[in-house]
């Protein structure tokens, strides 16, 4: 392995969103890389965007702009209601996610469903700022498949994350129709659901279909949105669901919880305002 000498760019890694487009980072050091039983996982220490953690050679979180993605997948539903005690994450082995529900003094437990151990093993080592849920004594990680656990539970939760890699290898069902009807029977009847949907720029009609099966089990579902610089084309999805709350109608006007970077009451509003081409492809599903 060849590593640079005062910061000078050891490679220039690139990640392709659209034929002939997408990202590159100048990467000044390798300090992870290795294949565990489900995929290759790699940590660099980049020029601009700090470490960056990679599944498979996809940007999954960067040190520079990772509390966007976690606060909007967390901050835009537990902002809603103080009832929400029990959480369930699925996915999420970096931890960042369940840094932001325990923000909450209303949650009791949050319960992490990850199937791989890898990532969350470098995540402790390499991404402490996210990782610092995992030694709170309200979260409990379980090593197991999202997918079986869901199927097969019996525990019941007021707010289910799903926070999953892109729709390839062992994350392909957590999009499935069947996935999300046994969410459905985990939850409590004011329970929420909140998942990552990919992006309406590159990943369109992916996202409709996901869309038309989760708004076919639940009464309530809508597509929200964010800017997330190293994501593909940087507009980045998301999908609520639930029984009763609007995530607009019962948005309370006070956010109390300090140190977010990026949500606010006024980005809660104008997230759920999706841009007109991705409005019109999921209007009539």
């Amino acid at each position: 392995m060849v590593l640079g000498d005062n910061n000078t760019p050891i490679f220039q890694f690139k990640e392709e969103h659209l034929p002939g487009s997408g990202i590159y980072f100048d990467v000044i050091d390798i300090l992870f890389s290795a294949h565990s039983k489900y995929q290759r996982i790699e940590v660099f220490q980049t020029a601009s965007y700090g470490r960056v953690l990679l599944v498979d050679g996809k940007v999954m979180l960067t040190e520079r702009d990772e509390f966007i993605y976690h606060e909007m997948l967390t901050h835009v539903p537990l902002s809603l209601s103080d009832k929400i005690k029990n959480v369930l994450i699925i996915g999420g082995g970096d931890g960042g996610s369940a840094r932001e529900c325990l923000k909450y003094k209303n949650i009791k437990r949050i319960k992490q469903v990850e199937i791989d151990e890898m990532v969350v093993e470098v995540s402790k080592k390499f991404f402490p700022t996210l990782s610092s849920a995992f030694s709170d004594p309200r979260f409990e990680l379980c090593i197991c498949d999202g997918i079986n656990f869901v199927r097969q539970t019996s525990e019941k939760f007021d707010f289910v994350i799903v926070d999953s890699t892109d729709p390839i290898g062992p994350a392909i069902g957590l999009f499935e129709g069947e996935f999300f009807e046994n969410i459905k029977k985990i939850l409590t009847p004011e329970g929420i659901l909140v998942f990552q949907l990919e992006s309406p720029w590159c990943h369109l009609e992916f996202i409709s279909e996901v869309s038309k099966k989760v708004k076919n089990i639940f009464p309530i579902f809508k597509n929200y949105i964010a800017f997330i610089p190293t994501y593909p084309s940087g507009l980045w999805s998301f999908g609520f669901a639930s029984f009763k709350i609007d995530p607009i109608k019962e948005l309370q006007s006070d956010i109390s919880i300090s140190g977010l970077k990026y949500y606010t009451s006024e980005i809660h509003k104008a997230s759920f305002a999706l841009p007109k081409f991705f409005k019109n492809s999921v209007r009539d599903i």
